[in-house]
């Protein structure tokens, strides 16, 4: 009997899972070797002010232009990040004051939280873009659950409020880098002691700056997650998209 099954029917395509980000290359480049680049290598008899500068700054751009290649991923971050960097290296080629970079540093995370605040309303609010990863979380199964149980409007509300969460971690970030960068940076611009001191800024504005707006990030994403398992009913591991089985072998 002739096989009339259709051999043409279409598969739906696989696509691989985006290339996770690695976590201690960017604190590397980000962080740890630009501070250490400008605070021990800014001396004359090193490289120079000039120099440890441009050295310092050229890793996070570097470093931000290789994970845009390598992951494919358009990222806000990235793009704000690359272009702070771009800012730090141009002030700091011409000799701009200790108050012009302070401006710069609070005006990024204003920027990111008036973005976060500007979309808001819109069908895709940026909080959510941050919050729910989509090469982990499954947005259509928590769509279509929403959906079903007629709790869009509430789960609306839930994103307005985590929006706000994430805005405010924004303006304590500005407040907190214009303080820090005031407070640090007090040498006269283009000075060996200087570029250390902006190399010092770097390390300091971890765990000054970084890790309260995390925390802030983990409470908002926290309050998401426990509000989504109330308005859809999934518990975590059924909205997360499922691990590939490891090869045998």
């Amino acid at each position: 009997m002739a096989d009339t099954s259709d051999s043409t029917t279409p598969v739906a395509a696989t696509h691989p899972p985006r290339k996770p980000e690695n976590l201690w290359l960017n604190l590397a480049c980000n962080v740890i070797l630009p501070g250490l680049i400008m605070s021990k290598l800014a001396a004359p008899e090193r490289l120079g002010p000039l120099w440890a500068l441009v050295a310092g700054v050229s890793l996070p751009l570097g470093y931000g232009i290789y994970d845009l290649i390598s992951r494919k991923k358009v990222n806000i971050f990235s793009i704000v990040g690359l272009a702070s960097v771009g800012l730090t290296g141009g002030l700091g080629l011409a000799n701009a004051s200790a108050l012009v970079f302070a401006i710069k540093e609070a005006a990024i995370p204003t920027v990111f939280g008036l973005a976060v605040l500007a979309t808001m309303r819109t069908r895709r609010p940026l909080v959510r873009e941050l919050l729910l990863n989509e090469s982990v979380i499954d947005l259509p199964k928590i769509d279509d659950a929403l959906a079903a149980r007629g709790t869009q409007p509430e789960f609306d509300g839930l994103i307005r409020v985590c929006t706000w969460w994430i805005a405010g971690g924004f303006v304590l970030s500005a407040v907190l880098n214009f303080v820090l960068a005031r407070v640090l940076l007090t040498a006269e611009p283009g000075s060996t002691a200087f570029t250390e001191q902006l190399g010092h800024m770097n390390w300091w504005s971890w765990p000054v700056i970084t890790i309260p707006f995390m925390a802030i990030m983990f409470t908002a994403l926290i309050k998401l997650l426990k509000g989504l398992h109330r308005l859809t009913g999934l518990e975590l591991e059924a909205i997360m998209h499922p691990r590939p089985a490891a090869k045998k072998g």
